[in-house]
């Protein structure tokens, strides 16, 4: 036959195939359980409808505050493409694709009749009555929180949850067929329209949500050890944080950590390996890099996120492994898109920063903003949001009595002026156990107590705080008394209009509410000015003003709340009110990425550095370090310079990676870091000696903090012609300025200044006398000196023969005439100074008292 029949022969049997899958799929249909009543079109208009609100950008007001933040940023990551390509597949039952080793007969026979072929590890059944597992791995969630939580794609959803959660692989995880209408959905003889035109009718009926069946998921192996163990360590269930006020019991902990490992558990493996890395609990887990590696890949192989954002971060920073910035940026990238907020964080940091990536805000701005999403949706508006307390070891070390740790002793004081009755002390010690911070964890128990304390003495801003602490213990009519007793003060504002904005114990009043929020914003109050700004974003009680909400959330950032810096950050990124500005988005949304729950770490470091365990903290500084932290960049930098840490032996190697972190660190704004850098370019320490680079370090140091230490390292390169022209006139200005910018540098400039005249003095001499030289001037010097010496030996000599001329005529008693003599003429001469004082007061008298007479006439003369 010609190829032009062959070409025709083989479309006609693929057609044909085409054909009888069509038939076996409207087969299958029919024999399927009892379908939907809402067809795939309904199906997408009912999403469609709930999800119109979000289409302008903003989503619509409803009783939770939480819901009047400004949309995130359409941005996506450029593999969800491939992620629903990939759900797509996975959702196509098994049965229905053909093995490609199979012929043309082979295949038509098996769809024919699939149940003869029906693999024996096929994924479970699944029906209506499946049930989701909760993250514990033992309670079952209820159905309203699971419709609340599942997206179009179920099938990925749940495959993200499961690595997440218990390290599952998604072929395990059982796939829903979208049989969610029948054939006489689309039949025209069941329209009741005719055909070719819309019903208008039906289109108005509402149409109910129905969300697709639930699925059960299998349990890990190992996930009873693992859930105890993490009871034990206090860690949450769900996000894996640490829970503060645990007193864990470490040997069982890690004991049943070691059982769920060995049971295959990669949530327990990733624990583990994280124990190994910091090595703060040697007498339970050894300190052990290299197991801690081998932990982590056996997680990171199996599609663990937080195993391969750890992998990523040992390869980035060279800890057990071979430092490789490619490997780390692969793992970093897998684990975002499997949902990890750390790895965002780091890919954020690394296109923010242009880390072994091309530098992209955009970029920076997608991922700081799925992070800052997570965070945003963990804080309430009952407070400013977490505090982070930044301690750099280097100023630490330079002024200690500056730190912002609050000392037991200074605590305890304060304690005692409080049980004394110092109002002060009460308020302070009562703000300080209800917002937490400062070294002081968040006891509301404590903090009623103080503000108890000051209520009782009178003070009715206490009032205020202790209705917000029975607020956030959801008794809203104690809050009620409490905030009306305070209605004058700005807490009991604040208070009275968030019973009002949410209806707590009174009747809903926005209007009320928007005054009392107005009152207490006045006088300062942050979540006031939080409040007002998102009534005016979305209108509620207000009439709708994007530039106000602005000013308010301004106003509301400045006091460091957290929400009030998310707010700012979509508006800029979404050009909200204000022009779009993806490097400040970027910055805000970074702030806020950087208050999640990991930011507890960077206390937890700084407690391990000073109970000894230096390398454990140095571990954690370098983890921080990579999701973007300044203070854990410049930590890591201080301990790696001081040479604290026994985790790298080579100098060299230690030196490179401390210049790695001082210069990240500079790069965010931290003046002290650039002074580093300058002393690294001057001495060649882990950078090749570049004393024009070293100017330029300490020029740049000098400039944000007006640096002493740079300013006067600018003046001796000046003056010794050091990366900079020769010039002593400017040298003595940078030591000028050096001593103005700080009492300590005032003794070194005094002597630099005394060298610098020196030169000044040597230099006009010569530009007098141009054949005068150094040696010349040594030797009239010499000269002067020896002149000068005889002269004071003679006059020596003198002195002792009158010396020894007045012993011989007045005796051995000689000294004691001669004191007697010069008592006597030091005794007129007091005389004589009294008689010329009194002389001179009675002339002043005097004088006085001719002038008032005169006064006197005048007046007389003038009646």
């Amino acid at each position: 036959k010609s190829y032009l029949s062959m070409k025709e022969y083989g479309r006609v049997i693929r057609l044909t195939i085409v054909f009888v899958v069509v038939v076996v799929g409207f087969i299958r249909a029919d024999n399927n359980q009892e379908v939907d009543e809402v067809s795939i079109e309904k199906y997408t208009e009912a999403v469609k409808e709930k999800n119109a609100d979000v289409d302008d950008g903003l989503e619509t007001p409803s009783d939770d505050p939480r819901s009047k933040r400004v949309k995130r940023p359409d941005v996506r990551i450029e593999e969800e493409q491939l992620q629903e390509s990939e759900t797509l597949e996975a959702n196509i039952p098994e049965s229905d694709v053909p093995d490609a080793s199979l012929t043309d007969s082979q295949i038509i026979d098996q769809l024919l009749d699939p149940e003869e072929d029906v693999k024996e590890d096929a994924s479970p059944e699944v029906t209506p009555e499946s049930h989701v597992v909760s993250a514990d791995g033992f309670e079952d969630v209820d159905e309203e929180s699971i419709d609340d939580l599942i997206p179009d794609d179920t099938s990925q959803m749940y495959a993200v949850q499961a690595e997440e959660e218990f390290g599952m692989p998604e072929e395990v995880i059982p796939t829903v067929e979208a049989d969610s209408y029948t054939a006489d959905d689309d039949d025209p003889e069941d329209a009741s329209s005719p055909p070719g035109e819309l019903d208008h009718a039906a289109i108005n009926e509402p149409v109910e949500y129905v969300p697709p069946p639930k699925v059960k998921k299998a349990l890990e192996p190992g996930v009873e050890e693992l859930v105890s163990a993490e009871k034990i360590l206090g860690l949450s269930e769900h996000t894996g944080e640490k829970n503060t006020g645990v007193k864990p019991n470490y040997r069982k902990a890690y004991s049943l950590l070691a059982d769920a490992v060995e049971l295959g558990n990669n949530r327990a493996k990733v624990l583990l390996a994280e124990a190994h890395l910091e090595g703060s609990h040697t007498p339970y887990v050894e300190h052990n890099l290299t197991r801690a590696r081998e932990l982590l890949s056996s997680a990171a192989n199996v599609g663990s996120p937080a195993a391969q954002q750890l992998l990523g971060a040992l390869f980035a920073t060279g800890l057990a492994v071979n430092s490789s910035q490619a490997k780390a940026l692969l793992y970093y990238t897998f684990s975002a898109l499997g949902g990890n907020s750390r790895a965002q964080m780091s890919l954020a940091y690394r296109y923010w920063s242009g880390i072994s990536v091309a530098q992209s805000c955009e970029s920076a701005l997608k991922y700081y903003s799925l992070v800052a999403d997570d965070v945003a949706r963990g804080i309430d508006n009952l407070g400013v949001g977490p505090i982070i307390v930044r301690i750099r070891l280097m100023e630490e070390d330079q002024s200690p009595r500056e730190s912002p740790m609050l000392d037991d002793d200074l605590v305890q004081y304060y304690q005692f002026l409080a049980d004394k009755g110092d109002l002060q002390a009460q308020l302070g010690l009562g703000t300080l156990h209800l917002n937490g911070g400062r070294g002081i964890e968040r006891n509301l128990k404590l903090a009623h107590h103080y503000f108890y304390l000051a209520a009782k003495a009178g003070n009715t801003n206490a009032y205020g705080y202790l209705g917000k602490i029975s607020l956030l213990n959801k008794d809203y009519a104690t809050a009620l008394k409490y905030f009306k007793l305070s209605s004058k003060d700005p807490m009991g504002q604040w208070g009275l209009g968030t019973m009002y904005y949410h209806g707590w114990s009174v009747s809903q009043d926005y209007k009320q509410a928007v005054a009392y929020f107005m009152g207490a914003a006045n006088e300062g109050n942050a979540e006031a000015e939080l409040q007002l700004a998102q009534m005016y974003l979305n209108g509620i009680g207000v009439k709708k003003d994007q530039g106000v909400a602005l000013k308010h959330f301004n106003m509301a950032s400045k006091q460091g709340h957290v929400l009030a810096f998310y707010n700012l950050g979509m508006m800029h990124a979404n050009g909200v009110g204000v022009m779009r500005n993806c490097q400040t988005a970027a910055e805000l949304l970074k702030n806020v990425a950087e208050r999640g729950p990991w930011s507890s770490e960077i206390m937890e470091a700084h407690s391990l550095y000073h109970k000894g365990y230096v390398d454990a903290a140095l571990v954690k500084y370098l983890l921080l370090a990579e999701l973007g932290y300044e203070v854990a960049q410049a930590n890591a930098a201080y301990i790696l310079d001081r040479e604290e840490s026994d985790f790298i032996t080579s100098l060299k190697y230690r030196y490179k990676r401390a210049f790695v972190n001082w210069k990240r660190s500079a790069s965010q704004g931290f003046g002290g870091a650039r002074l580093k850098l300058g002393d690294y370019y001057y001495y060649g320490q882990g950078i090749d000696m570049d004393t024009v680079e070293a100017a330029e370090q300490y020029e740049l140091a000098s400039n944000v903090d007006n640096n002493p230490q740079a300013l006067f390292n600018l003046g001796y390169m000046h003056e010794q012609g050091i990366g900079k022209q020769q010039d002593v006139y400017l040298a003595k200005r940078y030591y000028d300025r050096a001593s103005d910018a700080s009492p300590d540098a005032q003794i070194p400039v005094f002597l630099a200044n005394t060298k610098l005249q020196a030169k000044i003095y040597l230099k006009s001499l010569q530009a007098t006398y141009q054949d005068l030289t150094l040696s010349k001037v040594q030797d009239k010097l010499y000269g002067f000196v020896s002149g000068t010496t005889t002269t004071a030996s003679n006059a020596y000599q003198w002195t002792s023969d009158i010396i020894l001329d007045l012993e011989s005529f007045g005796g051995q008693d000689w000294d004691i005439y001669l004191m007697s003599l010069l008592a006597i003429l030091l005794g007129i001469v007091m005389a004589i100074r009294n008689h010329n004082i009194r002389v001179a007061q009675l002339r002043i008298q005097q004088q006085q008292q001719q002038q008032q007479q005169q006064q006197q006439q005048q007046q007389q003369q003038q009646q």
